[in-house]
């Protein structure tokens, strides 16, 4: 540790005291050194390691107002995690969603990651791709100095935290005097890795410096970090529920049927597929900061942070495809409708090829002027301009992302079996008489290249005021006002190339693959932490291709003299015509007014913040909508909607207004012991891309998921109406406990209202005059009428042109489109819970733990028993939660472990092929160990070695109910050897 002197004049120490900073406490590691503090001047004694981080996070936390928690940064360049997002998951009431086998995004409350504002430095960050959402995994902690999360509403704060406000406070370099650096080499083994290098690359480094007497500051940090790894999984695309009326009259031998809580529909997978993605991720952060203090009480900050990740993948998958109807040929059903078991015919087996490489850049460049103007005023200028650009165009050669779907339509029939193990098991009954395909019958199913580009922009200027109370003797201690102007735009479109290269099957597309391109592989090594897989599941074996391969045959052989003009292949993402393009923006003026007083009542301490904020918001958008002509049926699983060359431009505006009170109140019981009473309100304002204007319709409209989408610019934000109470007992320098209570009632809770509609032109040919006389033909020949068997009669009977493609007649009905916009609910919605947590320390053992526990409840449940027309809207995100960790910490030897917990949640509504019944997407139980261990080699050199999932958790996720199987994932431990060195 070391005595650090340091001079505070009375304002600056009246401000610390005020603001509940902690000037005196460098959050990095000094070297130890004895000094005699001068006349006028402070001791403070330094704690670094874990037992300081825990110490500041906690003074932190005590002196703030309202329900704040924190994490600080252990020494300087050293924080806690992996990511920002990982470090946030250990406090109290924060849970993270994880992208890859990394934390993300983050959940407060029950409140998932579009409720939460992220801001760094007090700025707004924009949000990753076309949503509010921002992705802590795409920013290193280099360079974090603390990460503080405002569980309370605050009038100074900027809106958009309805469950919490995320400030990321990033080193300053006048914060400490004179030249600090540490600089950090990592390798990184990711134990799922097979395509990429067994060790990766980490590097980062933070650089401060002072001079000319601490007038100007300058501080650099950087960072890059390369990781290779594997995702294996296994999918449903979705649930497709069928009604006693639409299932066949079977032979009761080929029927178990277990219904009792549902009776009168069943449940059956759209598909089964399974997937091996190989994935390498870059990342790239810096950031360099600027300062300049002429004289104490004036500061000006200039800093600019960049972030790019970079993330490329090649997947190889393989499954099957079903449609229903008369092509269910047995099943058996749980009590809840879900088929365990499913036999069910036509249709194809595939094997499929996919390449993407997305980037992800980010900017901000932002400006400070902070001046004291003498012991009563304060006041601050701030200036920024952000953004976030997602490009999934930096594939060389295909600009886009891409995928080949190869396979076979000669089967018989395909069986789904979810009956026992952890992950559905398919088995196909092929036409060679045997159950596997072989290369010679593989011939080009479809492929699709998709372009979708998009940016956000935040431009902020605020303007703060401080007015200290010295002339009047009441307990008024300050007044706390101020202006912003927040200015964001948000743009994107989505560009689709159309199924490419048939679509559909042609026997005489097998010469185009010769058997040598296809490598066949067996299922050992396979999502063998999941009972039922590796080498004992089916199909237990996948053939695999070479992308580049596949690509240049499909090329060069499948042209429009093979597959007609219309399917002629193509790579580019614009050859169906212009893409819709989308923008929003969204412009708010704020002000705010912030009372603080405090007073002694009898024999306690009280605090009391009060507060009002008011913001105007303005919204106009516009689009640029593709108008649907009709609607062909081009294979027999597939329907592709035609649209009009040149897309129509539209535009909308929306506006509101909005006021934000809050009220905190703050007692000291004892010296020990803390009670917060707060009452306030929080928004968060509609997700982006329910405010773009237009109705977009499917591409792909296959029977069952017919839909369009329309949004609405004059949606009202998520209001939120809130209560805490918590109390907190500080017994030991580093230990404390507190438990909470909470509740939020939420106006204005936004859901899609859902109604069939029909478009004058747009013609349906499912249930048509042909597709009718083709059933009764087939049924009457003794022919299983499935699709296939229609699409065949089609074409036998001249029903379909020479491409094989169908398209509508006029005396065809109309198409039944679902059509979803959104919309505010007059109901409100409450979700009240429970915190506890308790940190501890043994003495000067070393030992320590920390624990705490997030229970939550609410009228947002999601039911999966309704089947309503109208969208349900649960909580996305709500779950309990809890984290624990031990740690030892001395003598130069530190060790952590820890456990993070989270029960099942949903993830939101609807399913990629799911039928339009509210079907749930939710996430099962999780819960990860990892670990680290540092040793000072000396003052300067510290070794590390970290664990990731050590305890190999898997993903999984299911529909309505847990038969109802979405998604099985696998990644593996990850460990990181590394050196720090401090100088």
């Amino acid at each position: 540790m070391k005595n650090t002197p340091f001079k505070k004049t009375q304002l600056a120490t009246s401000m610390a005291l005020l603001m509940g900073t902690t000037l005196a406490l460098p959050t990095y590691a000094q070297d130890t050194e004895s000094a005699t503090p001068a006349e006028g001047e402070v001791e403070v004694i330094q704690v670094s390691g874990i037992r300081g981080s825990m110490i500041r996070s906690m003074d932190l936390k005590r002196s703030s107002n309202g329900v704040v928690d924190a994490i600080s940064a252990e020494e300087l360049g050293k924080f806690p995690d992996t990511n920002l997002a990982e470090a946030l998951q250990r406090i109290t009431g924060v849970t993270i969603s994880r992208n890859n086998g990394e934390g993300s995004q983050i959940t407060v409350r029950g409140f998932g990651p579009e409720f939460n504002l992220i801001t760094l430095n007090g700025r707004q960050m924009p949000g990753t791709g076309f949503t509010r959402s921002f992705d802590l995994a795409n920013l290193s902690s280099e360079g974090v100095n603390t990460l503080e999360l405002h569980k309370t509403a605050r009038a100074e704060n900027p809106s958009g935290g309805l469950g919490a406000t995320v400030n990321i406070i990033t080193m300053k370099p006048l914060a400490q005097s004179g030249q600090n650096a540490t600089i950090s080499v990592k390798g990184i083994h990711d134990t799922s890795n097979e395509a990429g290098d067994d060790v990766t690359p980490e590097i980062a480094g933070v650089y401060s410096n002072t001079f000319a007497d601490d007038m100007f500051g300058f501080g650099v940090s950087f960072s890059h970090q390369e990781r290779d790894f594997q995702q294996q999984s296994a999918n449903v695309q979705g649930w497709q529920r069928e009604l006693n009326n639409e299932l066949p009259d079977l032979d009761p031998t080929n029927v178990v049927d277990n219904r009792t809580n549902i009776t009168d529909a069943a449940f059956f997978p759209r598909d089964m597929n399974y997937g091996i993605n190989d994935v390498q991720r870059e990342r790239q952060n810096a950031q360099v900061t600027f300062q300049f203090r002429p004289i104490d009480a004036f500061t000006a900050t200039v800093d600019y942070t960049a972030s790019r990740a970079t993330t490329g993948s090649n997947a190889v998958g393989w499954g099957i495809w079903n449609n229903f109807g008369a092509n269910i040929n047995a099943y058996e059903l749980d009590e809840n409708g879900t088929a365990l078991f499913a036999d069910i015919s036509g249709d194809d087996g595939s094997f499929t090829a996919s390449r993407n490489t997305t980037r992800v850049d980010a900017r901000s460049l932002g400006v400070n002027f902070d001046w004291i103007i003498n012991d009563d005023w304060q006041v601050s200028l701030d200036y920024h301009d952000s953004y976030n650009e997602t490009d999934n165009g930096f594939d060389e050669g295909l600009g886009s992302a891409g995928q080949i779907i190869l396979g076979s339509n000669q089967l018989e029939s395909k069986i789904y079996d979810y009956r026992e193990g952890d992950i559905p098991q398919v088995y196909v009954d092929w036409n060679n008489g045997t159950n596997e395909v072989l290369p010679s019958e593989i011939d080009s199913n479809f492929s699709q290249f998709i372009y979708s580009p998009g940016r956000s922009d935040i431009e902020q200027l605020q303007l703060d005021g401080t007015w200290y109370n010295s002339a009047f003797d009441i307990p008024l201690v300050k007044i706390d006002f101020g202006y912003a102007r927040t200015e964001q735009a948000l743009s994107g479109f989505t560009a689709w190339s159309g199924l490419r290269g048939g679509p559909g099957f042609n026997p005489s597309f097998t010469e185009i693959f010769p058997d040598s391109m296809f490598v066949r592989n067996d299922t050992s090594g396979f999502l063998d932490a999941f009972t039922g897989g590796g080498a004992s599941m089916n199909p237990g074996y996948y053939y695999t291709f070479d992308f580049d391969e596949a690509l240049a045959r499909q090329l060069q052989f499948i042209t429009a003299d093979v597959v007609g003009e219309n399917n002629t292949y193509s790579i580019d993402p614009f050859f169906r015509g212009a893409p819709a393009v989308n923008n929003v923006e969204e412009i708010t003026d704020s002000i705010y007014v912030q009372t603080e007083w405090d007073f002694e009542l009898g024999d306690y301490y009280v605090q009391i913040n009060a507060g009002l904020r008011y913001e105007e918001t303005e919204v106009p958008s516009s689009a640029e909508v593709l108008v649907p002509i009709q609607v062909n049926w081009v294979a027999a699983s597939e329907w592709i909607t035609q649209f009009e060359d040149e897309p129509q431009l539209q535009d909308f505006t929306g506006e509101y207004d909005i006021l934000l009170p809050m009220f905190d109140i703050k007692m000291d019981i004892t010296d020990d012991i803390v009670a917060r009473f707060s009452w306030g309100k929080s928004i968060t304002r509609a997700p982006i891309g329910q405010l773009q204007g237009g109705l977009s319709f499917t591409g792909s409209p296959k029977i069952g998921s017919r839909t369009a989408d329309a949004g609405n610019t004059s949606l009202l934000p998520f209001e939120s109406t809130n209560l805490d109470l918590s109390f907190e007992w500080y017994y030991d320098e580093a230990s404390y406990a507190s438990v909470g209570l909470f509740r939020k009632s939420v106006d204005n809770y936004i859901f899609n209202a859902a109604l069939n509609r029909q478009f004058d032109g747009l013609r349906d040919i499912y249930e048509g005059p042909r597709w009718n006389e083709a059933v009764a033909a087939l049924t009457g020949a003794g022919v299983q009428a499935t699709d296939s068997a229609v699409y065949d009669y089609f074409v036998e009977n001249g029903y379909a042109d020479e491409n094989g493609v169908v398209t509508p007649n006029s005396d065809d009905p109309l198409i039944t489109w679902l059509t979803r916009q959104p919309d505010n609910s007059d109901s409100p919605r409450t979700v009240e819970g429970i915190e506890l947590a308790i940190q501890h320390t043994f003495g000067d053992t070393g030992f320590g733990f920390g624990a705490n526990a997030t229970l939550v409840d609410g009228d947002v449940d999601y039911d999966p028993y309704y089947f309503g027309e109208e969208e349900i809207n649960p909580l996305v995100g709500i779950s309990d939660s809890a984290n624990f960790q031990v740690f030892y910490e001395k003598d130069g030897l530190s060790v952590k472990v820890t456990y993070a917990w989270r029960s099942d949640y949903v993830v939101g509504i609807g399913q990629a092929q799911g039928s339009s019944d509210n079907p749930a997407t939710q996430f099962d139980t999780f819960g990860q160990v990892d670990a680290s261990v540092n040793y000072d080699v000396n003052e300067h050199l510290t070794v590390f070695l970290e664990g990731v999932n050590i305890n190999d958790e898997t993903e999984r996720g299911f529909g309505r109910f847990e038969e109802q199987f979405l998604f099985a994932r696998q990644y593996g431990p990850r460990y990181t050897l590394g050196a720090r060195y401090t100088f």
